[in-house]
């Protein structure tokens, strides 16, 4: 087979559309509201029936010792294909507190670390050590200290000794630019996939990585079709992707997986996306996702217990931080999918002893930067967590802060997602905000801006950033929560119609004045004109005022600690709890 030119700047793996023929190679009224919430979402039809989750793992656990007593297996006539998923690990490096939902309330518990992470997928690829594939869906090197402050080149090579066989861009993988970006995505040793991320508008050859790559596994050929985030340049700095055309998946998935199925006779047809759970869900039911067995996703950071069926393909994510690792067991007999069985399992120090290797080499990449790395700023007597939809204590503690330093009407930070939990230690009753974490909860150190808004502009704003989270249509929903603020106080209903979600807008305890003018803080986006603010358009007399976030946060720190941030009903929803942990209703799944 004649194997095309690879077109990424500076790839060694020669690999453009090219078979890895061996993986070595690349390692009420509520109640009526909630019900249109469920309505609008559109997915009702995937629902699987959600077990509780241990007596779910127990038959995963079951149906694998089954699957490995398969009569077929032992006589060779099929083969069992082993892929194991993470996303979102968001350079987390080390252990780390971590969510979870139980009987409706947060319980905390020690979870990741590459080195805790690099022991597990050794033993679990030590159970089907030929045909296992280790593969990752994005924003890997974006996210922390040591991300930020090498851009991303200490955290590639770390990752790299995972032994990744496959690697997929992410939405924040662009944050450091176009040319940064490709460094860092060729210093992987796996094979690269995305097929819709363009140099320009050649939409047919001028791709920045190959669309699909395929592995021989057994004798079988198992093939992966790649997407990045389309709507990346809007969610986003405009700047960060300056270069780089995005297309919707629909463009040309279909022909790619014509082309595995029926050219390169693939056993298997995976779609590795970072599109988040609401989109991917979208695309399962698509015509153009025929051919496909599952979308392996990524992005929203949700935890995927039980694949979400749709009506062409499954839908995975596993999770974020490297807490939780996917795999998924395939038995393949005859050129199709015989059996499988999925599980979330967790990163768990306890069970798994760190890596020593990974953590010497951890050590060693920290060592330059140790001293800025461990100052402790301040101080919190309540748990910093950004994993609720509508409002999060970490984001209430930022706009504190701003709103504090620059006394305006009212202070907005973005709705990120990103950022493990920080919890007081039980005996101290107090937990430490070291810089290290401060880059964690806000990876890119933006300059503050101000600007004078009209009540109007911020009505209509407001409804637009709600359409971003909770569009109808999943292809317009952005993968980040809602956006956060201090001064105001918002009433809305998710499940009402695009542009009369907004009941309610108290700014200063007052009801807003439609007329009025009022004074806005937020953060310039890099790449947005002088007269946008947090993609509210035409505001007035913007000012950049040469101040730097970070810095803010360090005084705020410096003089109100122990701080104690915490709900307190600055975002309200009529037909969802404040404790709203994802964008997609209508289906079987709980984020937990």
């Amino acid at each position: 087979m004649e194997k095309e030119k690879c077109h990424i700047p500076g790839c060694q793996c020669n690999c453009h559309h090219e078979e890895i023929e061996n993986k070595d190679q690349h390692q009420n009224e509520q109640g009526k509201n909630r019900r249109e919430f469920l309505k609008y979402s559109g997915l009702s039809l995937l629902g699987l029936g959600l077990a509780p989750a241990l007596s779910y793992w127990l038959q995963e656990e079951n149906k694998i010792k089954e699957i490995i007593k398969n009569p077929a297996l032992a006589k060779g006539k099929a083969q069992r294909i082993t892929i194991l998923h993470t996303s979102d690990l968001h350079a987390q490096l080390d252990v780390h507190d971590e969510f979870f939902w139980e009987n409706n309330k947060a319980v905390y518990k020690k979870r990741g670390g590459f080195a805790t992470l690099k022991t597990m997928i050794n033993e679990i690829r030590n159970e089907n050590p030929l045909n296992t594939l280790l593969i990752d869906g994005g924003d890997c090197f974006q996210g922390s200290a040591m991300a930020s402050l090498t851009e991303g080149r200490a955290i590639v090579p770390l990752a790299n000794q995972l032994n990744y066989d496959l690697v997929l861009p992410g939405n924040w993988e662009v944050v450091y630019g176009k040319q940064m970006m490709m460094h860092d995505m060729n210093t992987y040793t796996a094979a690269k996939v995305c097929a819709n991320m363009f140099h320009n508008d050649d939409l047919e050859h001028d791709l920045l990585f190959p669309p699909y790559q395929i592995f021989n596994l057994g004798g079988m050929r198992i093939g992966f079709i790649g997407y990045n985030d389309p709507l990346t340049p809007v969610r986003q700095s405009p700047a960060y992707s300056k270069g780089i055309k995005f297309t919707k998946p629909q463009f040309n998935l279909a022909k790619y997986v014509k082309i595995l199925r029926e050219e390169k006779k693939c056993a298997a047809v995976f779609v590795l996306s970072h599109m988040g759970l609401a989109q991917q869900l979208h695309l399962a039911s698509q015509e153009a996702a025929i051919g496909v067995d599952y979308i392996l996703g990524a992005d929203t950071h949700e935890r995927i217990r039980q694949p979400l069926q749709g009506k062409y393909a499954k839908v995975t994510e596993p999770g974020a931080f490297a807490s939780f690792l996917g795999k998924l067991d395939i038995v393949i007999e005859n050129g199709k999918i015989k059996d499988e069985v999925y599980q979330l399992i967790d990163v768990d120090p306890e069970k798994y002893k760190p890596d020593e290797d990974m953590l010497n080499r951890i050590e060693k990449a920290k060592k330059p930067y140790k001293k800025i790395l461990t100052e402790v700023l301040g101080q919190t007597k309540t748990p910093l967590v950004r994993y609720f939809v509508i409002e999060t204590p970490m984001d209430n503690l930022i706009t504190d802060a701003v709103m504090w330093k620059m006394k305006t009407d009212i202070a907005v930070s973005n709705g990120f997602r990103f950022c493990p939990p920080l919890v007081p230690n039980p005996e101290t009753g107090v937990a430490d905000i070291t810089r290290d974490y401060l880059w964690s909860m806000l990876p890119v150190n933006s300059e503050v801006k101000t600007a004078d808004v009209k009540g109007k502009q911020i009505w209509n704003w407001l409804e637009k950033e709600l359409e971003n989270a909770f569009a109808k249509d999943p292809t317009k929903r952005f993968g980040g929560w809602f956006v956060r603020f201090n001064g105001m106080k918002v009433t809305f209903c998710i499940g009402e119609e695009k542009g009369k979600r907004v009941q309610e807008v108290l700014i200063k305890n007052e009801p807003i004045d439609l007329e009025k003018i009022y004074t806005m803080v937020a953060c310039e986006r890099d790449g947005d004109p002088d007269n946008v603010l947090c993609r509210m358009l035409n505001v007035h007399n913007p000012v950049k005022q040469g101040i730097w976030l970070h810095d803010v946060m360090e005084e705020y720190l410096a003089e109100f600690s122990p701080v104690s941030p915490k709900i307190e009903g600055r975002a309200v929803a009529i037909d969802a709890p404040d404790t709203l942990l994802t964008q997609v209703l209508g289906v079987n799944y709980q984020f937990r």
